[in-house]
């Protein structure tokens, strides 16, 4: 399996290279060359498997065997999911009015970052092995990224993780949960900017091709190739798990309701459908609503400035992700890609092709919602079923409250819920109701942090760039002083 850049001007490369790399070297991300397309007959045995067993098929396909014995990958991917709570892992929930939530938060974060980090981790960590070699990890986090990454790698021998989070724009719980690991490798900035002004000197670092190879730094923010791969498993198992039957021919469709911020499950839904998954996609946005509009009207462009929501892990601007979406839709076309994205890039605006606005809209059903549909939504959930809605799980019910007034005849349909409500105190509150925290969480309160600032008026790109140098000369000085 080889895979491209969505913007075509670099060389191909192998899972093992995707991984490492991040951005494609032209500034495009990477997309596999060809989709294997699966038959009704391969649907229809997969139907049978757990989420770990569909994550294990999936990686499979994309990763190939030169680069991973299948009963390697099999064991890392169990690894991955040993601290999980759920025996499930992924657990769907059935409560009134055909409501189906897929919780995909039963990792050590309570997020469904966890899934896909936890499994890119131990992929890292397989072939820095092989490879006797050590990587700096650089995350720039809105919320629930940076904690999941810093679990998946933390205390590992041969990755250091630098993770810079937005001051004052995250849960106090998002913060703890990285402030409060004190190990060795791991090295938290707190930002006094959001999470796109943080992206900035990420940008900047990443930027200088020279200073990344030299350093050996990586991203794990979501448009990494492996995250978006293990994603492709919520759609899956949302569809066996609402699918009446797989009698019929042809299959019958399923809903599946898509909240995000960065589009990096909605990435994945698109290329799960590509590949033979009979789902319809809606996607769920608060009202930094960049993917809306761009379904609605094709108009990809951004606002004025980020509007903070109850819904915080979705207050993104720049939806990374949208890029693959586009390369997908308009038939793997990079020169296409590549000019919108340019474009974007000089102007932070852009009107998409008309055959590929009519392609995306045919593909995808969109819903903006607003902080007092999260709140009301929140509070129905409860009284219907006493059961707690994360703000942003939240964000996908409202949409299915909303079609299931409307009574019409709708497909079975499934909501992703990305977080637990436990992560959101204080939108749980401004709903009316009474926060539930678990014990693993109350225990933060409690716990020595370590967070380094950067202050407005600092020098960020710098700062970054001296602690990565600090990393590798400490790095240079353990590698000269181990035992031979």
């Amino acid at each position: 399996m080889w895979y491209i850049s969505t913007r075509g001007m670099a060389p191909r490369v192998n899972f093992e290279e995707a991984l490492f790399s991040g951005y494609a070297p032209d500034g495009g991300l990477f997309m596999p060359e060809e989709l294997p397309h699966l038959n009704r007959e391969t649907l229809r045995q997969w139907s049978a498997l757990s989420y770990p067993g569909l994550v294990k098929e999936l990686c499979t396909l994309f990763i190939g065997t030169e680069l991973i014995p299948r009963d390697v990958l099999n064991g890392l991917i169990d690894q991955a999911f040993s601290r999980f709570r759920h025996r499930e892992v992924v657990h769907l929930s059935r409560m009134r009015n055909g409501l189906n939530v897929l919780e995909l938060w039963h990792g050590v974060t309570y997020a469904f970052k966890d899934l896909s980090l936890s499994c890119t981790a131990q992929f890292l960590q397989y072939f820095l092995e092989k490879k006797k070699q050590h990587v700096t990890v650089v995350v720039g986090t809105s919320g629930d990224t940076g904690s999941a990454a810093i679990e998946s790698v933390q205390g590992a021998k041969n990755m250091d993780i630098i993770v810079l989070l937005p001051k004052g724009h995250c849960t106090k719980i998002q913060e703890l949960q990285m402030t409060t690991v004190l190990r060795e490798n791991v090295h938290v900035f707190g930002v006094e900017g959001n999470s796109d002004e943080l992206d900035e000197p990420i940008k900047a670092v990443f930027a200088d091709v020279a200073f990344v190879k030299k350093h050996n730094l990586m991203s794990l923010n979501s448009i990494n190739w492996s995250r978006v791969l293990v994603q492709m498993a919520h759609h899956f198992f949302a569809y066996f798990q609402c699918a009446p039957s797989l009698d019929p021919e042809p299959l019958p469709p399923v809903e599946v309701v898509v909240p995000t911020g960065a589009a990096g499950n909605l990435a994945a839904g698109c290329i799960a459908q590509k590949m033979g998954l009979p789902i319809r996609l809606v996607v769920a946005v608060n009202r930094n609503d960049i993917i809306h509009r761009t379904v609605q009207q094709g108009d990809f462009s951004l606002s004025e400035a980020v509007e903070q929501t109850l819904a915080s892990a979705m207050d993104i601007q720049v939806p990374y992700n949208m890029e693959r979406i586009f390369w997908l839709l308009s038939g793997s076309d990079s020169q296409v890609t590549r000019a919108l994205m340019e474009q974007f890039e000089r102007t932070h605006r852009v009107s998409l092709p008309k055959e590929l606005h009519s392609k995306l809209s045919e593909t995808v059903t969109s819903e903006s919602v607003s902080d007092e549909s999260i709140t009301r939504t929140m509070a129905r959930c409860w009284e219907e079923n006493r059961y707690l809605l994360c703000p942003h799980s939240a964000v996908a019910v409202s949409y299915h409250y909303q079609q299931t007034e409307r009574q019409q005849p709708s497909l079975p349909r499934c909501c992703l819920a990305p977080a637990s409500a436990a992560k959101f105190p204080e939108a749980v509150l401004a709903a009316g109701l009474m926060p539930e925290t678990p014990a693993e969480i109350l225990a933060l309160e409690s716990k020595g942090t370590r967070c380094t600032p950067m202050r407005k008026g600092d020098d960020w790109t710098l700062m970054l760039r001296n602690t990565i140098e600090d990393l590798s000369s400490k790095q240079r000085g353990h590698f000269l002083n181990a035992p031979e």
